[in-house]
């Protein structure tokens, strides 16, 4: 997934498009990620002694990786990372518009 806990991204597609957020978590099995304050549902929530009150919460409901797009912290362009090899060998994710290094590839 070339999308990463940490990153911020734009929304491309969907109810949410054009907002943007930071990603708490993502789930690689179905490629979806949990982006902070975007695509909110509301969950009712039935008490549980000493823990929870009941209520209406509202939560983060995961969004498909496809829907999304890295924000370059450099240039804060909307941008698909590329994958490149530095000198020493080393593997690191870059912007494809600017060429700078966002972070090392795992």
């Amino acid at each position: 997934m070339r999308i990463r806990t940490g990153d911020n991204v734009l929304v491309i597609a969907g109810k949410e498009k054009g907002k943007t957020g930071r990603v708490e978590r993502q789930i690689s099995g179905q490629d979806r990620v949990i982006v902070e304050g975007v695509n909110l549902v509301t969950r009712h929530m039935k008490a549980r002694p000493g823990v929870t009150q009941s209520g209406k919460i509202q939560k983060e409901a995961p969004i498909h990786a496809s829907n999304v797009v890295l924000i370059c912290n450099k240039c804060n362009e909307p941008t698909k990372p590329k994958t490149t090899f530095l000198d020493t060998g080393a593997r690191v994710r870059s912007c494809t518009k600017c060429q700078e290094v966002i972070d090392d590839a795992r």
